[in-house]
């Protein structure tokens, strides 16, 4: 099988790219490389510059490269940004979809895989999230991931064609220094980003109700969650007839804080990593934990790597993209 994987130039996809090749799979990219960089790629994947709005681009490269399975990843993914741009976010991640989608069901496409994201879930007030625990995004970016689900189950079902939607949860680290996070908009990169400047991570909130007050969250390594696309990617090619419908959390089912992440920080880097707390913002759930019973049974996939392993990676990562910076 080949599969085109949308997104794939990105830093998530590009580990899915690399963890797909591995496995021995053809692999053909889509990428508009507004976030993605060409270099992430493994040698002879081929790279098609282009939008996942552009239905003639898509028809010709499902064709060309006779893709018989989509990964689709590609997205914009910034919630405070899509309060500010919701239609930008509908129709980037959205029509998006479904165009995808269209040019899928027209080329005979059996497996279709999503990337989505517990944004879906909102605030939880529950002690760990299940698949089915209800879903009450709070922002248009979890909107979009929620409607995009409700898509690909539908278009599956309607035109026998297997499907997965794959519910991320706090992605760290990298698994080569060159592979990682580029973005500083998640914790991890957030507290590099202050220490090589000098100045005290912020702690946004510490009156929750939390062991020590701060949120909780639940991490894990990119190089889980590129793997999990594989074991999800292995059990839609054992279905050729289309009957797999599943949507699965990706997680380690393992709370961490915001201060244990800080001294787990401070341990790796050597550096004070001692906070200003500064007032919560609006929106941030006092935890967030995944439930991942329900990926190890269907998939046979659990979480490898530990929370050092994160940070180490992901402190690897930020040192090679900054030279000379703290650390």
């Amino acid at each position: 099988m080949t599969w085109l994987i949308t997104g794939g130039a990105g830093y998530i996809g590009a580990h899915v790219v690399r963890a797909m090749s591995e496995d021995g799979r053809g692999v053909v990219v889509l990428d508009d490389l507004s976030t993605g960089d060409a270099a992430r790629l493994p040698a002879g994947v081929p790279l098609v510059t282009g939008s996942t709005l552009d239905r003639p681009l898509l028809d010709r490269v499902l064709a060309e490269h006779g893709v018989t399975g989509v990964l689709h990843i590609a997205a914009k993914k910034q919630v405070g940004e899509s309060v500010e741009q919701p239609l930008r976010y509908y129709r980037e991640n959205v029509e998006g979809l479904r165009t995808v989608l269209e040019a899928a069901v027209a080329a005979g496409v059996r497996s279709f895989l999503l990337s989505s994201s517990a944004a879906v879930y909102g605030m939880p007030d529950v002690e760990t999230v299940t698949e089915d625990t209800p879903c009450l995004p709070m922002s248009p970016y979890g909107e979009t991931k929620l409607a995009g689900e409700w898509l690909v189950r539908a278009t599956g079902r309607a035109h026998g064609m297997g499907t997965v939607a794959l519910r991320y949860f706090n992605v760290a680290g990298a698994a080569t220094a060159e592979l990682g996070d580029p973005g500083v908009f998640n914790l991890v990169p957030m507290v590099f980003e202050r220490l090589a400047a000098g100045l005290p991570p912020r702690v946004f909130g510490a009156d929750y109700p939390t062991p020590d007050g701060t949120c909780v969250r639940d991490y894990i390594h990119i190089a889980d969650v590129a793997s999990a696309h594989v074991a999800a990617v292995r059990r839609l090619e054992a279905d050729p007839d289309g009957e797999v419908r599943l949507t699965l959390n990706i997680g380690r089912g393992e709370g961490v804080s915001v201060r244990e992440m800080l001294d787990a920080i401070g341990r790796v880097t050597g550096l004070d990593t001692t906070a200003e707390t500064v007032p919560r913002r609006a929106g941030d759930p006092a935890r967030v934990v995944a439930s991942a019973d329900l990926i190890a049974k269907e998939l046979g996939w659990t979480a490898e790597h530990d929370l050092e392993s994160m940070v180490s990676s992901a402190w690897s990562g930020w040192q090679q993209r900054h030279p000379g910076g703290a650390g």
